[in-house]
């Protein structure tokens, strides 16, 4: 499963675009949970997209690092090397950047993959997200306008936003922001269109109620109509050929109906976090439960080495994380689709 390349990856967009399906955007922040999403989408037959935040970046630099940049790009090198030994292809992609953090996190990623150019290779991500939602709508097009064009000119994909997922996920706190703002207006997405689809390229993250965090199914309130009135309205004034690439960030609680129904409005990537979170960490919990004695060295005793070697509980985690990520598949309707050797 090599790293999709550029021209690729836009034929995975397009696929997904054309057949109602989305790929699992699944966020990874260490070599186990990478290998675990490799590991789901092979086996789902599913091309995908791996990602890695501010917060995950910093994880996996280390703690005496706490470098996002430096860990993200460990990530990705690692990301190419053993995607190689699967047969499916994989987009890497870097999740919610705010604008304070573009020249701590994102231009330096530009610049490794600028570097890897040179060098003739391909960028070292295939897509990166700027957050600017919260700035007011003409400073967050100014801001990622300049961005895409130095996206585009390394063959790289740029996420843009506007109106405000809720609640908190990895430190981004939209908690407290006043509802309206969770809904992006028809004019909203056409003002997204018209300013960047001349640069190039986009895919748009536009709110519809969702809400990061975990939350019981139902509990989370959607209107996905929203979705299809925003690019009624792009399509109304551009033409078919018009139709944005929608992401899908919050989804956790949210109904199949409803996460199904957004495939038919233009969703290609949908955010998995939170409950592959919960999916890799249940099995270490069970393992650390029923080994307890093995576990600690209880009374002076000696313990268990086989049970409290990290290998023992991680390889759990990998699977089970791996098996949340196929329904994610499912769910979105991207198993059996994959572009590996098509294109």
């Amino acid at each position: 499963m090599p790293i999709a390349t550029p021209a690729q990856y836009r034929a995975m967009l397009d696929a997904a675009q054309q057949k109602s399906y989305a790929y699992p955007a699944i966020n990874v922040t260490s070599i186990v949970t990478l290998n675990g999403a490799l590991r789901a989408f092979a086996e789902a037959k599913s091309d995908g997209i791996i990602q890695v935040s501010t917060g995950g970046g910093e994880f996996a630099s280390g703690t005496a690092v706490k470098d996002a940049s430096f860990g993200a790009i460990v990530l990705a090198e690692a990301a190419h090397r053993l995607a190689e030994r699967y047969d499916v292809l994989v987009a890497l992609h870097t999740d919610h950047c705010q604008p304070k953090k573009v020249d701590s996190f994102l231009q330096p990623l530009l610049d490794a993959s600028r570097q890897r150019k040179a060098e003739g290779k391909g960028p070292l991500f295939q897509s990166h997200m700027l957050d600017a939602s919260e700035l007011p709508l003409a400073e967050n097009m100014e801001l990622s306008k300049a961005l895409l064009r130095q996206c585009v000119e390394l063959d790289i994909i740029l996420e843009v936003e506007a109106g405000v997922v809720g609640g908190e996920e990895d430190g981004h706190d939209t908690s407290g922001v006043a509802a309206e703002k969770l809904y992006t207006t028809p004019q909203d997405m056409l003002t997204v269109y018209e300013e960047l689809n001349p640069i190039g390229r986009f895919l748009f993250a536009a709110t519809f109620g969702n809400v990061h965090g975990s939350y019981k199914p139902g509990a989370v309130k959607l209107k996905p109509v929203i979705l299809r009135d925003g690019q009624k309205a792009v399509t109304d004034k551009y033409g078919a050929k018009a139709e944005m690439d929608l992401v899908f960030h919050g989804g956790s609680g949210s109904e199949l109906s409803e996460i199904r129904e957004t495939l038919d409005y233009g969703v290609v990537k949908m955010n998995i976090d939170t409950d592959t979170q919960y999916a890799f960490t249940r099995p270490i919990v069970t393992h650390i439960c029923q080994n307890i004695e093995g576990v600690l060295k209880i009374d002076g005793e000696v313990g268990d080495k086989k049970k409290y070697d990290p290998r023992a509980y991680l390889k759990l985690a990998e699977i089970s994380l791996a098996d949340r990520l196929k329904q994610a598949c499912d769910d979105l309707r991207s198993t059996g689709h994959t572009l590996f050797g098509k294109v």
